[in-house]
Order: structure tokens, then C-alpha cells, then sequence
């Protein structure tokens, strides 16, 4: 077996794992693909002799081609909007399965969009995939003890804005599905009821979307949004898994994906609900413009309402 070979068949025994790291790193299904064809062109540089643990090396190798393609987003960040888009479990792709491990919400996934390249790679690589500080200090280009800082902070930063589910998928998608109903119905006092007091709600337009991303705070806010446009956007709604965690897709007439929900539940309540409309993030393609007045699309007026 020839070098080339060997990295061959190393990457498609390792790929599930490489793919899962490069999603949390960059959260874009184009860029991971991108990656992953970068680390391979670099194995062309590497001598198979040397390497002693190929699944480490690797994930090392894919880092450092995450670091390279955050820190070059990072530098257009001006021209960009949130780059994560959404997994969505009713497409049935097995390999994207193994990117729903250890439920990598979106409400995560933004929060990760808005650290250092640094502070991203040291987080991930340590605190979700193990790999020890010395590891990762050599792909981030510090110190161990630097890199144990990095990641400090960044976990400092996931606890306060980026709340995990505290129930099983069941009890998400019964929560879930009594939102749906109530939306349905226009029942505010339902709605209320079903939201945590400090629910957050974002939407993601997308850059060609004349409307700014959308933030609504506080379950007052959220559940008047809902009782007043949901019945609409609901009847378009079906159940999904995205990104892990209970949520939903919702198709126009023809069937065409027109937005991703995600909801974190935490204590039987909605903590949180992220939804994607940006039609270059949907799998099924550009169709959102039918959604641009519902609950989940407040306009710019709405931004950090309470």
C-alpha cells in the first residue's frame, strides 16, 4: 500500500469523526466539505512514518484548516452573516446523523459563531472531542496554558448565552408540539405558559433578505409574536430533528423548505427558539420570502424587544 493509499483509507475510517469536528467548527455543511478536501490535498505533504496516532493527526490536521478558513471569514466578517446552518434529521443522509452526536444545537452554534478562531478551536477540540491542551495548543499556535484560557473563557460564554436542553428528545417534542398547538390556536395564555420568563428568540434572513436578523427577549414578547401570526406559519409546519434537538421545518404549498426551527427546552419550557430562513442555509433551497411576515420573521422593529 502506497502512502497515498493509506491516508486514503485512514480518512474514510476517521471521516465521521473529522466531519463532526469541522461542523463545530465552522457550522457550514459547504465549508466542512471544503475542508475536509483541504486536509486531504495537505496529506500529500506528510510522511506516514511519523505518524503514530492517525485519528489525532488527523483531527489536528482538519483544525488547522478550520483555524485558517475562521481566521479568513473573520477577516470579511463585515460582508457576512451568521455562516452555521441548520441539520435537519428528516433527510435521512446517514453520515449527517453522526453530525447530530452530543446535540449540537443552534443556539449553540451562534454562540460559536461569535468567538475568537482561537477561542472556537480551543472549546471544541477539548471540551467536545477530548483532545488534550497540548494538542490543541499546537494547532492554535499557543501555549497549553494559553489554550486552557481560551477555552476558559469560550466555556464562560456558551453557559451564559448558549442554554443545552435538560430533557430527553420525548419531553422536547411534546413541549414542541403543544407550542405548535397553541400557535395554532392563537392561545397566548398557552404560549406563556410553555416559555420559559427569559426565552430568546432569533431568526437568520440571510444576507439578501432586506430584514436584519431578528431578536426577540422574554416570553411576553415571544408568545404575543406567536398568537398573532402563528396560526399561519404553524399550518405549514411538521415535526423534525434539528441539530440534535426537537424542532421543525416548515414547506410552502409546493412543498419547497421554507424555514428550520430549533427550540431548546429546558424544565418542561422553551428556553430558546433559532430559526433559519436564509434560503442559501435551507437544504431544499432559496424559497423564504413567503415567511417574512410571520412570527418567526419580526422585522427590524422588533429588535431586542422585551
Amino acid at each position: 500500500m502506497d502512502d497515498q493509499e493509506w491516508f486514503a483509507e485512514q480518512m474514510a475510517q476517521h471521516r465521521p469523526r473529522l466531519r463532526a469536528v469541522a461542523y463545530r467548527l465552522l457550522g457550514s455543511l459547504t465549508e466542512v466539505d471544503d475542508a475536509l478536501q483541504e486536509a486531504w490535498l495537505r496529506t500529500t505533504r506528510a510522511d506516514p512514518a511519523l505518524i503514530t496516532n492517525p485519528a489525532a493527526w488527523l483531527t489536528t490536521l482538519v483544525g488547522r484548516v478550520c483555524i485558517d478558513m475562521l481566521r479568513a471569514r473573520q477577516a470579511r466578517r463585515e460582508q457576512l452573516s451568521a455562516t452555521w446552518e441548520p441539520l435537519v434529521s428528516e433527510y435521512g443522509d446517514p453520515e449527517e446523523a453522526t453530525l447530530h452526536t452530543d446535540a449540537v444545537g443552534i443556539a449553540l452554534l451562534v454562540v460559536l459563531d461569535s468567538l475568537e478562531p482561537a477561542e472556537r478551536l480551543a472549546v471544541v477540540l477539548h471540551d467536545m472531542f477530548g483532545m488534550p491542551f497540548e494538542q490543541v495548543a499546537v494547532v492554535v499556535g499557543r501555549t497549553p496554558a494559553a489554550t486552557r484560557q481560551l477555552a476558559s473563557r469560550a466555556r464562560r460564554r456558551l453557559r451564559e448565552h448558549a442554554p443545552q436542553p435538560r430533557a430527553g428528545l420525548p419531553a422536547q417534542r411534546r413541549v414542541v408540539d403543544a407550542f405548535l398547538a397553541a400557535a395554532r390556536a392563537g392561545d397566548f395564555d398557552a404560549l406563556l405558559a410553555l416559555l420559559a420568563p427569559d426565552v430568546v428568540f432569533r431568526s437568520d434572513h440571510g444576507r439578501r433578505a432586506r430584514l436584519a436578523p431578528a431578536l426577540l427577549t422574554g416570553a411576553r414578547a415571544v408568545a404575543a409574536r406567536a398568537a398573532d401570526a402563528g396560526p399561519r406559519f404553524a399550518r405549514l409546519c411538521a415535526p423534525a430533528m434539528v441539530n440534535g434537538v426537537a424542532g421543525v421545518v416548515a414547506r410552502d404549498r409546493s412543498g419547497k423548505l421554507v424555514a428550520v426551527v430549533g427550540f431548546t427546552v429546558h424544565d418542561d419550557r422553551i428556553a430558546a427558539i433559532d430559526m433559519v430562513l436564509d434560503p442559501d442555509k435551507l437544504p431544499a433551497g432559496p424559497a423564504a420570502s413567503t415567511l417574512t411576515g410571520s412570527f418567526l420573521a419580526p422585522g427590524a422593529d422588533d429588535q431586542d424587544g422585551g
